[in-house]
């Protein structure tokens, strides 16, 4: 590869995809189960590639492997949800990852149009809005049409399992992000205000 000033570039090394699963896997993440009807078929998959991405308009993103049933699904008309495990439903979580689990699923409004998991932390009912291709994946960006949240602590997944989360110190979130809309000479100021009340 020739670069602009006459050198030459080598090539980058390939990815070995096992590694790099490895590397993202050290991303902790929540766990959800994404439902759906289409026609007679009530169909879910555990997928902890999720996240929000916008409050105006309202739209969450699921990524799915293109090969997957639950990708082609959600190609085709008709809503879905984003079901947000709690801790306690690990068998779900594994179900949906093709392992049975030993009782029945609990489902709520199974024979509706938007079949949906009993005990989760929250639920998102979502409409199709934008597809987008990713290689050997597709994002599924939704838009939000109803939400339900309850008390509860989310199921959790790192590299390979399901660690607890820590117990409830109490402690406040960040009240400003860096990369906020907020000028950054209000959160230096407010920064060493707080400082200070120490």
């Amino acid at each position: 590869m020739n670069m602009p000033d006459g050198g030459v570039r080598t090539a980058p090394r390939p990815i070995d995809p096992r590694a790099l699963r490895s590397c993202m896997g050290q991303f902790a993440t929540g766990v959800t189960v994404i439902t759906c009807r289409r026609g007679d078929i009530v169909h879910g998959t555990t997928v902890n590639a999720f996240t929000s991405v916008s409050l105006d308009p309202p739209l969450a993103l699921v990524a799915l492997d293109r090969r997957s049933r639950a990708g082609a699904l959600l190609l085709e008309d008709g809503g879905y949800v984003v079901n947000i495990l709690d801790e306690t439903q690990r068998d779900l979580a594994m179900h949906f990852a093709g392992r049975p689990m030993p009782g029945p699923v609990p489902w709520v409004d199974e024979s509706g149009p938007h079949p949906r998991l009993a005990g989760t932390v929250a639920h998102l009912v979502c409409r199709p809005w934008q597809v987008h291709d990713a290689g050997d994946h597709t994002l599924h960006i939704g838009g939000v049409e109803e939400f339900e949240s309850r008390p509860g602590r989310p199921l959790l997944f790192h590299r390979g399992a399901f660690p607890e989360l820590a117990p409830d110190d109490s402690a406040g979130a960040w009240s400003l992000c860096l990369d906020g809309m907020d000028p950054v000479e209000h959160f230096h100021a407010r920064d060493e205000t707080d400082e200070t009340r120490d």
